[in-house]
């Protein structure tokens, strides 16, 4: 069994759960494994590949992702997200729809950002959530990221929902937290929907429910394909 099967991630489990649903679920010998990790709280499009495919995960990467988030100014947290642990809260009262647009603006193109300290990325061979349980403080450094597009599509305070288009080693979480620095109040993730990563869109994902249902082969994409999808790199 070679190719692709777009999932879509329910929220409340980890990136990984998917894939040891799916070698149990299905006994799986093949080689599988994800094109991008989505944090527990995140649902959405997660491409999984299966048997020569994972070859072409690295390609996954590259591809521009694009995310429909909604974030709660007035408050931070260590994840930067509402999982975690509150570190401030301040009041975002007063703060205007044209000051929330203004900020927003800042947020385009070539934009430098400092990771979340609770993620996967590695600080001298050790992965910063592994520091971060162990009680370490370390500052992730600074990345080099590109956001195509940032559209706000709601804002009713403390809330504001926005889509965004980004380039691979996007942290929305940062995102959230970096609009809410710039708003003088802080700011956090509360949800986050990863909805096309590369010409995978979520309209065409299955749910975990439906591929029990009625088997993987029914939603494997060939390798074939991948060939069509090479345009969608950043």
């Amino acid at each position: 069994m070679d190719g692709f099967i777009n999932i879509n991630k329910p929220s409340g489990i980890t990136s990984y759960d998917v894939i040891r649903f799916l070698k149990k679920r299905f006994h799986i010998q093949e080689k599988i494994g994800h094109t991008g990790t989505l944090d527990p709280l995140a649902s959405g499009v997660l491409v999984i590949c299966i048997g020569k495919a994972t070859k072409s995960a690295p390609l996954f990467l590259e591809m521009e992702k694009e995310y429909l988030a909604t974030m709660r100014l007035g408050l931070t947290t260590d994840t930067d997200d509402s999982e975690g642990k509150v570190l401030s809260t301040a009041s975002w009262e007063g703060i205007t729809e044209e000051e929330i647009y203004q900020a927003a603006t800042r947020f385009s193109g070539k934009i430098s950002q400092i990771p979340p300290v609770v993620s996967a990325i590695r600080v001298g061979g050790t992965r910063l959530y592994a520091l971060h349980r162990k009680g370490q403080k370390v500052t992730p450094p600074k990345k080099t990221v590109t956001i195509y597009r940032l559209h706000l599509t709601q804002i009713k305070l403390p809330f504001i929902s926005f889509e965004v288009t980004c380039s691979r080693g996007t942290y929305i979480r940062a995102l959230c937290r970096d609009i809410g620095a710039a708003l003088g109040c802080g700011g956090t993730q509360t949800a986050l929907i990863r909805k096309r990563v590369g010409s995978f869109t979520l309209d065409q994902s299955v749910s975990l429910e439906i591929i029990e249902q009625t088997g993987m082969s029914t939603h494997l994409i060939p390798l074939g394909a991948l060939s069509q999808w090479k345009k969608n790199l950043s």
